[in-house]
């Protein structure tokens, strides 16, 4: 039978090079733990432009040290992974963990962006235009077919889901990663841009599930509305 549709539904857009979408994971992991089976909880990449990248491994570390004291963190990011080179062009990770869900038995997973993410901004490794070697991660780190992974992350096809899921992310006016956008069954909606913490998520994913069971018991009380 097909599993009934959940009441709320989180949708996480991310850049896996984003430092700030970094620091919101361990805020998705709590969620994904706390609303387990009550919540419909989704990823999708919302790629950044190559202006929002920094032009120097300096100017990165800059911004690490930045992003770690504002949250706390008791370790500093590598700046490693930035090529100066590239105009900020860095389509691989995110291309690659793209087509991971194609091959992946969930394809929500965070297993295969969570490697490309750590292999770059705690070991500083230059996958972001290197297909080949950010394939090799996400195909080691999730047990999946090297050779169909590679091929799958320069298609056409998984070019157009990322550039569709990246264009969404902006239909919401926002632009801010990480952003959340959840929503509910009777219509309910709140999004949230470049919060990484995960006190506001956990609120609203409350509130919007006790309206739910409302309208429910007015349902089982009341019915269907008159029409007339």
């Amino acid at each position: 039978m097909p599993t009934p549709a959940a009441p709320v539904t989180v949708t996480y857009y991310l850049e896996i090079l984003s430092s700030w979408c970094h620091w919101a994971e361990p805020a998705w992991a709590e969620l994904k733990t706390r609303y387990a089976g009550q919540v419909d909880f989704r990823w999708k990449i919302a790629a950044m432009n190559p202006a929002d990248f920094p032009v120097s491994v300096a100017q990165n570390e800059w911004f690490y040290q930045r992003s770690g004291t504002v949250t706390g963190s008791p370790y500093k990011l590598h700046p490693g992974w930035v090529e100066p080179e590239c105009g900020g062009h860095y389509p691989a990770p995110n291309l690659v963990a793209e087509a991971a869900r194609d091959l992946l038995t969930n394809p929500e997973s965070d297993r295969v962006r969570l490697a490309l993410a750590h292999a770059a901004l705690r070991e500083g490794l230059r996958i972001g235009s290197d297909f080949a070697l950010a394939a090799a991660i996400a195909a080691k780190a999730a047990k999946l077919d090297l050779k169909r992974l590679r091929k799958a992350s320069t298609s056409a096809a998984v070019k157009a889901r990322v550039a569709a899921s990246t264009a969404e992310f902006h239909a919401h006016q926002i632009n801010q990663r990480p952003a959340f956008v959840v929503t509910s069954s009777i219509g309910d909606k709140a999004v949230f841009s470049g919060l990484a913490r995960v006190e506001p998520l956990a609120a609203t994913i409350d509130a919007m599930l006790a309206d739910v069971r409302r309208y429910a018991s007015f349902a089982a009380h009341f019915g269907a509305p008159p029409r007339n």
